[in-house]
């Protein structure tokens, strides 16, 4: 990053210059390496946007709605796949399912086969929930709804990083992920993956540095999705956590989910404590979400910053329907985030302050 910016420092694709072109080698680079370890066959339509949600909108903006048209979700779908369904709704009409899971997956698949319309048009789904970790089948929704020809958006903003994820392979025809979160890179980057033939109008235009004469966006991918200057340092960073995380696929358990076992664990033997989420014996990705006695998670996430130097984040995570499944919408929940660099020494310091907070209360 920094040797784009103080070495670099030329607009990809705005230019015929030797800076312009090592630009446009990094965003090339990038998406060649991205499309190579999620599955997508064109790196043409590997494509870059500033975070996961505005890939997410441009995905889901980007067919030509109707009214009546039906898209299938979940309950368990973060805003950035809800609102813009809503947003759908109002000004087109079409209508959504949100199916509930509840660690079944027979009782998922069921209801996805029982939602399918001859106007169902997308299945836009998350791959993990962002509040309590569990993983959902998105493989099994995917090949239902493709023997009705529906395409499959994903959102992977909790997984990519974390479980592997190949697009051809699981049926996936748009896959969203930001740079920042499991892949470990910089914020303010995010992709969307398409595979296959899909047909989107984009959400955004202006300048894309070639084609300059037409009144409209070219209709050649990838510029005819990306109007306006890349994150060139960004996407090098992003580039960079690509890489690391290719050299780490070795497929041992990671350290992330060791460690969340042990807090799990360590969590549920506290008194007050109660933990939402997949069993132990369950997969989830390193997160814990849990809320003591019937303190307001915000209060519990307060102490544990002033007190105990820990942050974690508490409330609704931008995900209200979640909340509603758990009826954790006026408590909400504090969520715990693990990655690779966290340490057992600090599980065992972080029960030790759930101990003495649930103490605490408990004395009040």
């Amino acid at each position: 990053m920094v040797h784009a910016l103080n070495d670099v420092g030329a607009n990809p694709g705005r230019g015929s210059h030797q800076l312009a072109r090592e630009a446009a080698q990094i965003i090339s680079g990038t998406r060649e390496k991205a499309a190579r370890l999620f599955g997508c066959s064109d790196p043409k339509k590997a494509l870059f946007f500033s975070n996961a949600t505005a890939a997410l909108n441009q995905a889901i903006k980007g067919f030509t709605w109707a009214a009546g048209d039906h898209v299938i979700a979940t309950t368990l779908e973060h805003n950035s796949i809800r609102r813009p369904l809503e947003h759908l709704k109002r000004k087109y009409g079409v209508e959504v399912t949100y199916i509930h899971w509840n660690g079944r997956t027979s009782a998922f698949e069921q209801q996805i086969r029982q939602s399918i319309r001859p106007e169902t048009r997308l299945l836009a789904m998350t791959h993990a929930s962002n509040v309590t970790g569990s993983v959902l089948p998105v493989e099994n929704a995917a090949a239902i709804v493709g023997e009705h020809a529906i395409p499959v958006l994903v959102d992977a903003s909790q997984t990519a990083g974390h479980l592997p994820l190949n697009m051809q392979k699981m049926g996936i025809n748009m896959l969203a992920f930001p740079g920042h979160k499991g892949l470990l890179g910089p914020q303010g980057t995010g992709m969307l993956l398409v595979e296959g033939a899909i047909e989107m109008e984009p959400v955004q235009h202006g300048g894309t540095g070639s084609f300059s004469e037409d009144p409209e966006n070219p209709e050649q991918w990838p510029e005819k999705f990306e109007s306006g200057t890349l994150n060139t340092p960004g996407i090098a960073g992003l580039n960079a956590a690509l890489s690391v995380y290719e050299s780490g696929q070795d497929g041992n358990v990671s350290r992330e989910t060791i460690l969340v076992q042990s807090l799990l664990e360590g969590l549920q033997t506290i008194n007050g404590v109660t933990c939402y989420g997949p069993d132990k014996e369950e997969y989830q990705l390193p997160i814990v979400a849990f809320n003591v006695l019937d303190i307001p998670s915000q209060e519990i996430a307060m102490v544990l910053d002033t007190h105990y130097e820990i942050a974690v984040r508490a409330g609704l995570h931008c995900s209200p329907l979640a909340h509603e499944c758990l009826h954790t919408t006026e408590q909400g929940v504090v969520r715990v985030s693990l990655s690779k660099y966290n340490t057992e020494e600090e599980i065992n310091r972080f029960i030790e302050a759930i101990q003495e907070i649930s103490e605490s209360y408990q004395m009040l």
